[in-house]
């Protein structure tokens, strides 16, 4: 009896100790629905990731939190429930996390596409642009009419990227090529992105792109259009498999857990974070019918060239809509210019 007794206090002993070395509690912020086909999946998915890949952590998530005083409030209800990490994973949330930041010294923020930091506070984002730039050239091998549309959120520069990217791809292979852009001023606005693609097809597009939260409602209304489509933010070909060229998606899961170790061993700088194709924080979707063998080997080829080094997307000569020149052949565009972007290139037909 005694020394069931013993074994008894020694299993409680020993979950005690596992409870007090309490697990790393982290929390994420969606300002959509995580299960939207778009962005706030791919960052749900990286959650999941962290999850199922690192012990002693424990995730959490608040999703449909708009981009404005609600966020802090949902922030503060983390930290008081033990968050140590916070992942606020929307644009609009950066100036909110930079005041609640400076409240709790103890904990760690991470910024996904901000262009500013503070002592606690990191950004991370990666380079899709690349992977526009490469389905840029399906598009223009794709399209008869010589013009390809995209529905944006808002002009912000990770938006402005991807739209001149998309476009310096399809002139690779037509020079001629018209880019014609809608911003529906919100990331989640199905009505919206649908009627866009609308006013995009009777323009005469017959190719579109997005880079609005949730795709579906673009891939959607191209499929009802009968246009060709390139994906964004996540693998959606399931949704229109005849009209589907490729595209970009995110894997933010690797990063993230290599930015959760360099916090947990004291590593981590509050510094901007930066994946790619070569990472692998960018990846490309897969190719639909409409993308031919020999486009398939273009695309290869030129992806390669990004994986090696040799090839940079912001490579001169590149020119602006009025054609001012922007980068002088043989000359590429600094960082901080592309992380700032605040132009379109020649040939995009809207506003910035």
């Amino acid at each position: 009896m005694k020394r069931y007794v013993s074994g008894i206090a020694a299993l409680v002993l020993a979950v005690a100790s596992a409870t007090a070395a309490a697990e790393t509690k982290i929390g994420y912020l969606y300002v959509g629905s995580k299960a939207d086909g778009g962005y706030n999946q791919a960052q749900d998915y990286a959650r999941e990731y962290v999850q199922k890949h690192m012990q002693g952590v424990q995730t959490n998530y608040l999703e449909n939190i708009p981009e404005n005083a609600q966020v802090a409030q949902a922030m503060e209800r983390m930290i008081q429930g033990g968050d140590k990490i916070i992942f606020a994973t929307s644009y609009g949330y950066l100036s909110y996390a930079l005041e609640v930041a400076k409240k709790y010294p103890d904990v760690k923020f991470m910024h996904c596409a901000g262009g500013k930091t503070g002592p606690t506070l990191g950004t991370y984002y990666a380079d899709m642009f690349q992977a526009m730039y490469l389905s840029g050239i399906a598009a223009a091998k794709a399209s008869k009419t010589g013009k390809i549309g995209f529905v944006g959120a808002h002009p912000i520069p990770t938006v402005l990227q991807d739209i001149n990217a998309l476009t310096l791809g399809a002139q690779s292979v037509n020079p001629d090529i018209k880019m014609y852009v809608v911003y529906t001023g919100a990331w989640n606005d199905p009505s919206k992105d649908v009627a866009a693609v609308n006013s995009l097809v009777d323009q005469g597009v017959d190719v579109v792109g997005m880079h609005v939260d949730s795709p579906i409602p673009v891939i959607e209304a191209a499929k009802k259009r009968g246009i060709y489509v390139v994906g964004y933010h996540f693998n959606d070909m399931s949704f229109y498999p005849k009209g589907w060229l490729t595209g970009g998606y995110w894997d933010w899961g690797p990063m993230e857990v290599g930015l959760i170790k360099s916090m947990e061993n004291g590593t981590w700088k509050p510094k901007q974070y930066f994946g790619d194709l070569r990472t692998g924080a960018v990846k490309m979707a897969p190719y639909g019918p409409g993308v031919s063998e020999a486009t398939r080997k273009d695309i290869e080829a030129i992806k390669a060239k990004i994986m090696d080094g040799s090839f940079n997307t912001w490579s001169g000569p590149i020119y602006d809509q009025s054609g001012e020149e922007i980068v002088a052949k043989g000359a590429v565009l600094p960082r901080p210019q592309v992380d700032s972007m605040n132009f379109l290139v020649k040939g995009v037909i809207g506003s910035k």
